[in-house]
């Protein structure tokens, strides 16, 4: 029997599989897909992200592959813009973001999971949780379908098969099969999706993200080449599920992200001679948070545990971090021979006081992002408070509490 399964090879599932392995756990980790393969996502990691990465022992490599994001332009509906960098504060670990594509920024962590001694198999996809007792003791897997990239590695593991562990992690993402199997998994509102796209040439790129707000959506942009800001973009689209519907996106999703585009004239300016260079991916419904975090024998961490929205680009920060708070709890709870929801729940209260402020402030923050009269507003006074909008951007770059926000100083700019 191994100590930890755990089921998802994203960040979240290597991270914590990697400090497990490193606290004296036998792990298995298995994976549905095999890598490198591109995921719908942002493609940013905020600057606390940075320290997790140098821990897990894969920042050089990162940083090597990776743009630096030094802060962020806000544009609203009508024009109104705030542009800022991330604030000089003791408390960063580096004060700027990192942007890559998933297909390289996920393979490296994988491999520090490996290089931890996880066994790792790609390929794999879970069928169904074992229990014995209501107490989860593993899980039946699959072969899965084949690369999603040209290079992948062959597949791994056996054919149908079960796998006992005495705890298993379900890090399998939004949609995770692990909470639902679970029964944890809930929707939340307002329900949104993203579509994401890499194109190359886009003009005006800097060394800034940038935001742009209307009503009901938002996109956003990042350049992903160390080599120049507007060799190859990420460029993400939330827009109300609804809007989506009847609009032929499974048919043609670049047509639809290039609509959405249109609606803001700058954007559309500079995308116009821009090269799609990669297919239109497509993620959500958002808002997604389990009803637990842990259960009888199986935790949840990173996406699988909550989702909210990709606005405040915290996401991957959150997975690491999470899966060195999970690994802790699952090493300690296993040195007392136990593995129940009670022995578990250190985790759930580590990752309330981990994330608590920035659960806040990312649904503060979301709700707000597709309210123009709210976003005109934040540009508008942001743009004339240069340290408040630098105390915004701490806070989404993780290394300023969200609490800091509520300061008088804080509050007097937003509005006074």
């Amino acid at each position: 029997m191994r100590d930890l399964l755990v089921v998802g090879g994203g960040p979240a599932g290597a991270a914590t599989a990697t400090w497990a392995a490193r606290a004296g756990l036998d792990v298995l980790l298995v994976e549905r897909e095999r890598f490198p393969r591109h995921k719908a996502c942002a493609e940013y990691l905020s600057p606390e992200a940075a320290r997790d990465l140098d821990d897990l022992g894969v920042l050089a490599e990162v940083e090597e592959r990776a743009a630096r994001l030094w802060g962020f332009r806000i544009v609203a509906d009508d024009g109104a813009q705030a542009r800022g960098r991330f604030p000089d504060d003791a408390r960063a670990y580096r004060r700027y973001g990192l942007a890559l594509p998933r297909a390289h920024f996920d393979a490296l962590v994988l491999r520090a999971a490996r290089r931890a001694g996880v066994e790792v198999r790609e390929g794999v996809a879970l069928e169904a949780l074992t229990s014995e007792d209501g107490v989860v003791t593993g899980a039946v897997l699959r072969p899965a379908g084949p690369p999603a990239l040209p290079g992948g590695s062959r597949a791994e593991g056996m054919g149908r098969h079960t796998e006992r562990a005495r705890v298993v992690v379900g890090a399998d993402g939004l949609n995770s099969l692990v909470a639902r199997r679970l029964g944890l998994a809930r929707r939340l509102g307002p329900a949104r999706v993203a579509l994401v796209a890499h194109f190359a040439g886009v003009e005006g790129m800097s060394e800034y993200g940038e935001m742009f707000v209307g009503r009901g959506r938002y996109i956003g942009l990042a350049g992903l080449d160390p080599d120049g800001p507007g060799r190859l973009v990420n460029v993400a689209a939330v827009v109300a599920r609804d809007a989506v519907r009847g609009a032929g996106l499974g048919r043609d999703p670049g047509a639809f992200l290039r609509d959405v585009v249109a609606g803001f004239p700058e954007l559309e300016r500079r995308l116009r001679h821009a090269r799609l260079v990669r297919e239109v991916l497509v993620a959500g419904p958002f808002a997604r948070a389990a009803r637990r975090s842990v259960a009888d024998g199986a935790l949840l961490v990173g996406d699988a545990a909550d989702f909210f929205d990709p606005f405040t680009g915290e996401g991957i920060f959150a997975a690491l971090r999470g899966g060195r708070l999970a690994a802790r709890a699952v090493a300690a709870a296993l040195a007392r021979g136990e593995a129940s929801a009670a022995a578990l729940a250190p985790y759930r209260r580590a990752r309330r006081r981990a994330f608590l402020g920035k659960w806040a402030f990312e649904r503060v923050a979301g709700l707000a992002a597709t309210r123009p009269a709210l976003m005109r507003r934040f540009a508008r006074r942001m743009a004339s408070h240069p340290a408040a909008l630098g105390r915004w951007l701490g806070a989404a770059g993780d290394y300023v509490p969200p609490v800091e926000l509520l300061a008088p100083r804080s509050l007097a700019a937003l509005f006074l």
